[in-house]
């Protein structure tokens, strides 16, 4: 019988009160605190330094999900089946709630008072991939889906949707990619290279967990180094597309960001150039491109209407709210 790893806690020095299955893992009520076991699907070597990375946090202050080694010392533990499990602290606390401002703006300054603490000497096959690679990779799939769509013939709403309006978005996607080259971005690859900073890589309100006056962070698995306003602009563009692209929300995100940690003028050219990039246009793309297209998913469909029905006011939202630096 499957025990989420229960058998594991006999090997940590913990006196165990109860335990409670929660999203595949198992929230373990100790003498000593709140902790969460999980399976482990990573590898050791990143752990250790994602450990590094989370007993720094720790220490500046910030909450966050750092690991308990075991009695060996070890971040791993195999149970009776030889699966991987690892022990975790844990937060008595809610999500993020996005239907509350003052959670989105709480979340965003604990983000920024945490990139503050997010470095470490970099390790180069932890460095996430040149923005640059990136955007010019995703506009070749783009224009390879037309053409796949083209040639079969569009049969249903998503692909008639798709060839209607690919030509514009692969027109702002290769805008983004010009502006990016022409941009200080590899000045600020090289600050990453030379100061260690860490992103985050899944900040999310899912990751953020609001107890009383204070903010815990989990979920650091995605980790690696690269230029921060990665992470903030993950966050942003979520929490944005539920609000319909709010300037006056986006600004206030931003100030809130830039009281606890300065957004640099490269920074801000930076993260404007990331929401001129039809980043979600290109995963419902992919998403549509990478399964069964003999059944395509309503749901999918559904979620390329809203997109292009939000086009104007995504692209009012960088005119008015990133066009120019305002620190």
């Amino acid at each position: 019988m499957y025990d989420y790893g229960f058998s594991t806690l006999e090997q940590y020095s913990l006196t165990v009160l109860s335990t409670a299955r929660t999203r595949g893992a198992l929230l373990c009520r100790c003498e000593e605190g709140l902790f969460i076991l999980k399976e482990f699907k990573g590898t050791e070597k990143k752990l250790k330094k994602q450990q590094e990375l989370l007993e720094g946090l720790s220490a500046a202050g910030c909450r966050v999900d750092r690991y308990l080694p075991n009695k060996e010392g070890n971040l791993v533990s195999r149970d009776r089946d030889n699966i991987p499990y690892t022990l975790q602290f844990w937060y008595e606390g809610r999500e993020c709630d996005t239907r509350s401002e003052e959670d989105i703006l709480r979340s965003v300054r604990t983000l920024a008072q945490m990139h503050k603490y997010m470095k470490l000497p970099l390790v180069q096959d932890y460095m996430e991939p040149s923005l640059e690679d990136i955007y010019q990779r995703h506009n070749q799939e783009l224009r390879k889906i037309r053409k796949f769509i083209r040639k079969k013939g569009a049969s249903c709403q998503f692909e008639k949707l798709y060839l209607a309006t690919v030509e514009d978005y692969l027109e702002k996607g290769d805008m983004a990619l010009g502006l990016l080259r022409d941009s200080a971005y590899s000045k600020l690859r090289q600050d990453v290279t030379e100061n260690g900073w860490i992103c985050h890589g899944e900040y999310n309100q899912h990751n953020v967990l609001m107890i009383r006056k204070e903010t815990a962070v989990t979920s650091f698995a995605h980790w690696g180094f690269d230029v921060q306003m990665a992470d903030l602009y993950r966050f942003m563009r979520k929490i944005l597309e539920k609000y319909n692209w709010d300037v006056r929300l986006g600004m206030k995100m931003l100030s809130a960001y830039h009281k606890e940690k300065s957004i640099s003028e490269d920074e801000w050219q930076n993260i404007h150039i990331r929401f001129l990039y039809p980043e979600k246009y290109w995963k419902l793309a992919n998403y549509y491109y990478s399964h069964n297209k003999a059944w395509i998913s309503e749901k999918n469909t559904q979620k390329l209407k809203k997109l292009t029905g939000q086009k104007e006011a995504w692209q009012n939202f960088g005119a008015k709210c990133l066009e120019n630096y305002p620190f």
